[in-house]
């Protein structure tokens, strides 16, 4: 006789509900996708779901954070197939995540009154007086130019960092809404005169870095 009433059914109507085994949980990812047909729907928040299927089709439940649970799709003598699904989340690995502590701003301030190159300037002034022969070597020597490039580069090295430190600081407070992947362009854009950088008051600086920013977002939405 059952068998007789499946011969008839053409197409299945399942409902049922997913309840987490532990606690009471809302599920509004559920995903209801019908294996066989390739077929997808969302399920309620609260756990129900309902569909057509044809006998024997593979359902399966998809919540995010929980394992996949799935049933053969058989009919009553209604053509229609209850069920009520026990799913338990899965256990959570967490990543290691690395703090890098946000420098303060009196830190910032004495790293920018620090910027300066040192031991690789030209002899200048009076010293050029007392030693001409070590001035004249410095000016034409490949050596010391190599050096004063290398001390030019670290120099510029030291300035995007302190300048870097500052902006994360400026996102930290939200005074500017700078996006991780935009801060090499916006140092770019901002071309930061070491000397501002060094001699400037927080005022000026936020001042000046923010009336740059805005201009920033204006240029890169084509305005």
């Amino acid at each position: 006789m059952h068998s007789s009433f499946l011969a008839q059914c053409e197409r299945v109507y399942f409902k049922g509900r997913v309840e987490d085994s532990l606690r009471p949980q809302a599920f509004y990812n559920l995903l209801v996708v019908n294996r066989s047909s390739g077929k997808a729907t969302f399920g309620m928040p609260d756990g129900r779901f309902t569909g057509y299927a044809h006998l024997n089709d593979t359902i399966a439940l998809s919540v995010k954070q929980y394992p996949i649970y799935e049933f053969i799709v058989q009919g009553d003598s209604n053509c229609q197939c209850q069920v009520l699904a026990f799913i338990e989340r899965l256990p959570q690995e967490m990543a290691e995540v690395v703090v890098k502590p946000l420098k303060t701003l009196s830190q910032i301030k004495e790293e920018r009154a620090a910027l300066a190159l040192r031991d690789t300037r030209l002899v200048s002034g009076i010293n050029v007086l007392e030693s001409p022969i070590t001035a004249l070597y410095q000016a034409f020597s490949k050596k010391e130019q190599n050096k004063r490039w290398i001390a030019e580069q670290v120099y510029k090295d030291n300035q995007r960092k302190v300048v870097q430190e500052l902006l994360r600081l400026y996102v930290a407070y939200e005074i500017i809404d700078l996006q991780e992947s935009e801060f090499d362009a916006f140092l770019l854009f901002l071309n930061l005169d070491p000397d501002f950088l060094k001699t400037a008051s927080e005022m000026e600086l936020i001042t000046y870095i923010k009336d740059k920013f805005d201009h920033f977002k204006r240029f890169n939405a084509g305005e």
